[in-house]
This record gives C-alpha cells, sequence and structure tokens, in this order.
C-alpha cells in the first residue's frame, strides 16, 4: 500500500514536472535548465488549486491536456510502447493507438495530480555533450517517506527539447507498456489492443 502511495505522488510530480514545457521557453535552452526553472511555478499553482486538489476532472485533465501533450514527441512514445508491431499497424490503426493511449495516460496521471501535497523535486547533475540529441534528466521527488526517482529522456528537435519517456522508482513508462500492449496483440491482434483500451477508458470515465 505504502508503495502504491508513493507510486501515486510520484506520478502526480510527473505531470507538474513535465506541464511546464507547456511554457515560452528560449529555443537553446538546455533541458535540464528548462525543467528546473518553471517546474517549481507549476509545482505551486497546482498546489493553490482548489479545484484540482478536491480532484476536478475536468480541470486535471485541461491541464494535463494543454500543457504536457502538445510538448511530448507523442508519437514516438506510443510506438516505442507498441513495438515492432507498429509497423505493422495502418495509419488508422497507429491514429487510434495515439488517441487511446492518450487517454490512458491522461486519465491515469489525472487521478494521481490531486494527490499533490507536500511534494517537491531535487535534481542530480546533469551531464551531456554539446552535439547530444538525447538526454537524461535525474531527478527525486522529496516529501513524505523515502525520496522517489523520477527520470526523463528527451529529445532534441526541429521545435526544442521533447519529452519521449519517464522513469518512476525505477521503471520506464515505455517499457513498462509495451509489456503489457505485447502481451495483448499476441491475443487478440492489434484491434484487439485498441479495443481493450478503449473499454478500459471507457470504463475508468464512468468512475
Amino acid at each position: 500500500m505504502k508503495r502504491r502511495q508513493w507510486l501515486s505522488q510520484a506520478m502526480a510530480t510527473v505531470v507538474l514536472a513535465v506541464a511546464p514545457l507547456g511554457y515560452a521557453v528560449a529555443a537553446d535552452e538546455a533541458p535540464d535548465a528548462l525543467i528546473k526553472r518553471v517546474s517549481t511555478e507549476v509545482l505551486e499553482a497546482v498546489k493553490a488549486d482548489t479545484a484540482i486538489q478536491k480532484g476536478d476532472v475536468s480541470r486535471i485533465s485541461s491541464l494535463v491536456d494543454t500543457k504536457i501533450m502538445p510538448n511530448v514527441n507523442f508519437t514516438r512514445m506510443t510506438s516505442s510502447a507498441v513495438g515492432r508491431f507498429w509497423r505493422q499497424a495502418t495509419p488508422e490503426q497507429q491514429k487510434q493507438l495515439q488517441d487511446e493511449f492518450k487517454t490512458l495516460l491522461l486519465r491515469t496521471y489525472s487521478g494521481a495530480l490531486a494527490e499533490v501535497k507536500d511534494q517537491s523535486l531535487s535534481f542530480k547533475p546533469f551531464r551531456a555533450a554539446p552535439n547530444d540529441t538525447e538526454v537524461v534528466v535525474r531527478s527525486e521527488v522529496r516529501g513524505k517517506g523515502d525520496p522517489i526517482q523520477l527520470d526523463y529522456r528527451l529529445e532534441k528537435t526541429a521545435d526544442g527539447w521533447k519529452i519521449y519517456d519517464l522513469n518512476v522508482l525505477g521503471v520506464w513508462l515505455v517499457e513498462t507498456y509495451r509489456a503489457q500492449f505485447a502481451q495483448e496483440i499476441n491475443a487478440k491482434g492489434i484491434d484487439g489492443l485498441i479495443a481493450t483500451l478503449a473499454q478500459r477508458n471507457k470504463s475508468a470515465g464512468k468512475g
């Protein structure tokens, strides 16, 4: 139970730490500087929002959808989660997979975001070469209990740095879903995975 509570808090902080990327920033700003500069501002803003604290789904969903999703390479995140099956999917199936995966993450993080209380972020030393196009920014979530590992994988694009994977408690998000998705596709095919995700999202929406 304790581990689940930590995970929920960590997932909430993932949202807060990624959300700042929706703000206007300098194109050449380093990825670690970008996250450090604005994560505290957004963390405090959410703590001050009573609607989010009370679990207002529409308010939380709006925050996640407008501040996070536009700043994540979601095509890469989804294709990596689907793995080798991605190339077998039709363009329409790929779109459906992205839509359902986005909704799944949105609902997951929306629930966790209401758990934010007194968490703060502590960043580890950042090391990257000037020509690196992919980097990892490492941090810890500090609050009650032991610190929680929280890392980000980012890639440099024409539009600036984009997040494409997250590590919470030593587990990378994409890797976790890849195993789940592969099992579902092997049993029911790509359309089966889409149907399963759709049903899960529909059920969550009734909660």
